[in-house]
């Protein structure tokens, strides 16, 4: 049994718990799924998803409970929104001291598709099938590195993407796939659970 955590401090945490546990029944997977808020719960685990919320606030939150080294240690991790922020190398328009895990040789704008009002949902050919994508303030990446794999374009503007380091899996969207799918969720644990 491979022990899953979703960072649990805000944000979609709820939507992401049953997403992953949807994605485990659907593969007939047993998950070991925890909520993680302490560096403690990231040291032995095979998978972590960093939801969507604010991503100055996850930022300071993992870096006050130390866990940054530790998050940095885990061979698999799925962010989105927010999370697909705290992924990449290098943000613009970030906050002043506001760093990432560097994992994903990506550059991303946080907030670039504007305010919360702006939010919306389009359905968005991807590499894992046609989905229903909700955007909520989310952030546009602008460069990606040679090794990064592209899964999913809106308007010719990459949204999903993935990239594996020294054995490490990340996988990262733009949008909100826990409100309308598990499609990203079962991608993720199949790369868990395979390798």
């Amino acid at each position: 049994m491979k022990q899953i955590g979703v960072l649990a401090f805000h944000g979609d945490v709820i939507e992401h718990l049953e997403a992953i546990r949807e994605a485990g029944k659907k593969l007939g997977l047993a998950i070991d799924l925890i909520e993680v808020r302490t560096k403690e719960a990231v040291d032995n685990l095979d998978g972590l998803i960093l939801p969507g919320g604010e991503s100055t606030t996850l930022y300071k939150l993992c870096y006050q409970e130390r866990m940054w080294a530790a998050m940095k240690q885990v061979k698999a991790i799925f962010g989105t929104c927010a999370g697909a922020i705290m992924l990449a190398k290098k943000i613009l328009h970030k906050e002043a001291g506001q760093e990432t895990l560097a994992l994903m040789d990506v550059t991303i704008d946080r907030n670039a598709y504007g305010r919360q009002t702006e939010s919306f949902e389009k359905k968005i050919e991807t590499k894992l099938g046609l989905i229903e994508a909700v955007f909520i303030r989310a952030p546009r990446i602008k460069n990606i590195g040679s090794q990064v794999k592209i899964l999913a374009k809106n308007d010719g503007e990459i949204i999903a993407y993935q990239q594996r380091v020294d054995g490490k899996f990340y996988l990262a969207t733009c949008f909100h796939p826990e409100l309308t799918t598990t499609k990203f969720h079962e991608y993720f644990l199949k790369q868990i659970y395979e390798n």
